[in-house]
């Protein structure tokens, strides 16, 4: 078994800094020639905790869900839960290395997470702090670079070599994929796509700014537009009032999305308004990045055509030089919530082989002081 409980040695995760800084730059050629072990991916959000041990054809061989411990916790108790995952699968695999998704920005080095908004992560070492407690390498990424890696490798954007991905949640989260490549950014926090200004003076966003696209085109958005139409108690909301029975807080993402599939008239409209916002960004990107695939991730997505379908058109009509350019194909993810955790886990297998290596190292040095011994007790005892 290649993790265990009581692992004491010094820090590994500063001495395998200089390693990880070079990952980002062979990561297409890497990943054909990593060793196909299985590794572990662990997916964190502001609600739960998702572990599975992934193999190296994207498939989940085992996975584990817990809620993520209460934010206002010291960020230990994150630590400990994902410690106890990882132990807990390594019970019944072999595992070489761990890959973490974390929702927040983290930095250059894939080391620290800057900031997470649902979570008390701030300048958190948190790949240093989980190395320390386990025996294999620990990588760190944020969550939508893990999901379009994924989806890069094993989903909606095979083949593409422009890709970019899109996560639709409480906020919206964004990755880009180049050439087989994640670009981070100098400081590591390229791809907050959620935070690009769309209505100046519009509604304020948790960020401090006001008129952030996610207050257009996400899970927060569409609850909050159900609400506001309950709250004023508007006959096109008759149908969802009645469906939570006046209790206008029950009302949920999912909930509207089933609504909607029913047929119900006013879940259908929200739906569209949250679609041609989501066009309208897509639209922005494309004029800014050019790529030839926007994948479309994240529990929102899962309304499918009832959100996409307006996002396509919004998306035709406010593309720069529509009619002159060829148009990005826009596609929806097709490895659902488990995409961050299995492409956690695939870019952890880029630093398992340095693990593999060291592993087989320390053998042959024991072995060598194992024979060393051995000839000098054999020399001893004929003297």
């Amino acid at each position: 078994m290649s993790t265990y409980r009581d692992f004491t040695a010094a820090p590994i995760g500063s001495r395998r800094a200089p390693a990880l800084r070079t990952v980002g730059t062979r990561e297409r050629r890497s990943h054909l020639t990593a060793p196909r072990v299985p590794t572990v991916g662990i997916d964190i959000g502001g609600t739960k905790v998702m572990a599975g041990v992934v193999d190296a054809d994207g498939n989940i061989l085992e996975k584990l869900r817990t809620e993520t411990p209460d934010k206002s916790k010291s960020p230990k108790v994150v630590e400990d839960t994902i410690v106890e995952l990882v132990l807990d699968l390594s019970d019944r695999h072999d595992v070489h290395a761990v890959g973490i998704g974390a929702a927040g920005w983290v930095d250059a080095d894939r080391n620290r997470v800057l900031f997470a908004p649902h979570l008390s992560w701030r300048n958190e070492p948190l790949r240093d702090r989980i190395s320390a407690r386990l025996a294999v390498p620990v990588l760190v990424d944020n969550d939508a670079n893990a999901a379009a890696w994924a989806e890069w490798r094993f989903g909606a954007g095979r083949g593409e070599d422009h890709l970019v991905m899109i996560t639709l949640g409480t906020g919206i989260g964004g990755a880009i994929l180049e050439d087989g490549q994640v670009k981070r950014g100098k400081f590591g926090v390229a791809g907050e796509f959620g935070h690009m200004q769309v209505v100046p003076g519009g509604h304020r966003c948790p960020c401090g700014n006001r008129g952030c696209w996610e207050q257009y085109s996400s899970g927060n958005a569409l609850v909050r537009e159900a609400k506001e139409l309950a709250a004023a108690d508007s006959p096109v909301a008759y149908g969802i009032i009645e469906h939570v029975k006046g209790q206008i807080d029950d009302i949920t993402g999912p909930m509207i999305t089933e609504l909607a599939r029913e047929g119900d008239a006013m879940c259908i409209e929200l739906l569209q308004d949250i679609g041609q916002w989501l066009g309208v960004g897509i639209a922005n990107l494309a004029a800014a990045l050019d790529p030839s695939c926007f994948v479309i991730g994240g529990g929102v997505s899962a309304a499918d055509d009832l959100l996409i379908g307006p996002a396509r058109d919004a998306f035709k009509r406010q593309l720069t030089g529509r009619g002159y350019r060829p148009e990005a194909r826009i596609a929806r993810a097709q490895l659902g919530p488990e995409a961050g955790m299995v492409g956690a886990a695939d870019l952890a297998r880029l630093v398992a082989r340095r693990f593999r290596r060291a592993n087989r190292r320390r053998v042959e040095r024991y072995e060598r002081y194992a024979r060393y011994a051995e000839a000098r007790r054999t020399t001893q005892g004929q003297a």
